[in-house]
């Protein structure tokens, strides 16, 4: 972020002295202390007069949500697996929890699976083990391909990654054919469906399968418009298509929209498209009456702040902003480099222009 700056002529002031405070704590410019680039890059805005938060108070850490599932997660940490095996256990049926539980255990599991191991030796075919141990293998595959574009990825890395998604999907076929009613093992296909470069008739079947579990399975519709954008193997007209439908079957996705809009970079006036302003008028209505209490809350939140400064709606995106107080844990930032740089750039935007009376004016709601 610091070093795009140097593509703007009047913020060379700003690099200039940016490269003296990084010299002085012997960093290299890029390395700088977020808080440090932040007292530099921001814009001088006093955001308390407007009801926000301090920007030194903003942060990325999320509060925690489940409880039970953070002692859950120290408790592997610790080596011991059967408050998590029966955490899994209990979440069957309240499926967008199972998802959540599943995917953070699996993630542990993908780093160390010691303690799965001792809980396989334990309950020798229990078959929420195997709905862990399939996710793990897919949060395993993407640790061995790394974060790193395909040009910066080695051969090696490719083998394992792919060699690890076929394992994953073989476990999410026994797990989806031992607990036939769980959209999890579904969820941990669509998943990989990215990896394993599925065609569009594969997707749709597995889609077709998780669906009928659950219809509105909340992290199932996030990996599928994932699928369906034109980076992966769909297009930004068909992500958007995808979303509509999904926005239509239920205001739980009303943010979608947005999510495929903020992916069509080769389409960038998707923002002003009459669906997309449709469905964040409508998702702003529903968040009228919603606080910012839960991550997910957080991200329609977070999209619909990007939304409205893309449209230029900057009071509403203040409002927003207002709203999610010092979190900035979710999307969009979480996608950034530095999210919380992200968050405090684009909300000193908002303010700058909402108090200098530029943008569309906010509606009466």
């Amino acid at each position: 972020m610091v070093l795009s700056l140097l593509f703007k002529p009047k913020e060379l002031i700003t690099v200039i002295r940016l490269m003296r405070e990084a010299k002085r704590l012997g960093v290299e410019i890029d390395d700088l202390p977020s808080e440090v680039v932040a007292a530099h890059v921001l814009p001088k805005t006093h955001p308390e007069r407007y009801g926000l938060v301090p920007d030194a108070d903003v942060t990325c850490t999320a509060p925690i949500e489940d409880l039970a599932l953070a002692a859950v997660k120290d408790d592997v940490r610790a080596g011991n697996w059967e408050n998590a095996a029966d955490l899994v256990t209990a979440t069957h049926g309240d499926w967008d929890r199972r998802q959540r539980v599943v995917w953070a255990l699996a993630d542990l599991a993908a780093k160390d699976d010691a303690w799965m191991k001792s809980w396989q030796d334990a309950r020798p075919g229990d078959p929420h083990w195997l709905v862990v141990h399939a996710m793990s293998l897919v949060s395993l595959a993407w640790d061995i391909r790394g974060s790193a574009r395909a040009s910066e990825t080695t051969r090696e890395q490719f083998d394992g990654f792919h060699r690890v998604l076929f394992e994953a999907r073989e476990a999410a076929g026994v797990a989806a054919a031992v607990l036939p009613d769980d959209p999890t093992p579904l969820n941990t296909l669509l998943t990989l469906a990215r990896g394993l470069q599925l065609d569009h008739d594969e997707f749709r079947a597995i889609w077709t399968e998780l669906v009928s579990r659950d219809p509105l399975h909340h992290n199932g519709h996030q990996q599928a418009l994932q699928y369906w954008c034109a980076k992966w193997h769909g297009s930004d007209e068909l992500a958007l298509e995808f979303a509509l439908e999904a926005a239509a079957k239920s205001p739980k996705f009303l943010a979608l929209p947005l999510h495929a809009a903020y992916e069509a970079d080769s389409t960038p006036d998707m923002w002003k498209a009459p669906s997309v302003v449709a469905s964040l008028d409508a998702l702003l209505g529903r968040l009228a009456d919603e606080g910012a209490d839960t991550y997910a809350l957080r991200d329609d939140r977070g999209y619909a702040a990007f939304a409205l400064i893309r449209l230029e709606r900057f009071e509403e995106a203040v409002g927003q902003f207002r709203a999610l107080g010092e979190l900035a844990d979710a999307g969009p930032w979480s996608y950034f480099e530095d999210p919380r740089l992200t968050f405090l750039s684009l909300r000193g935007v908002a303010v700058k222009a909402m108090s200098k009376g530029k943008g569309v004016k906010a509606p009466v709601r």
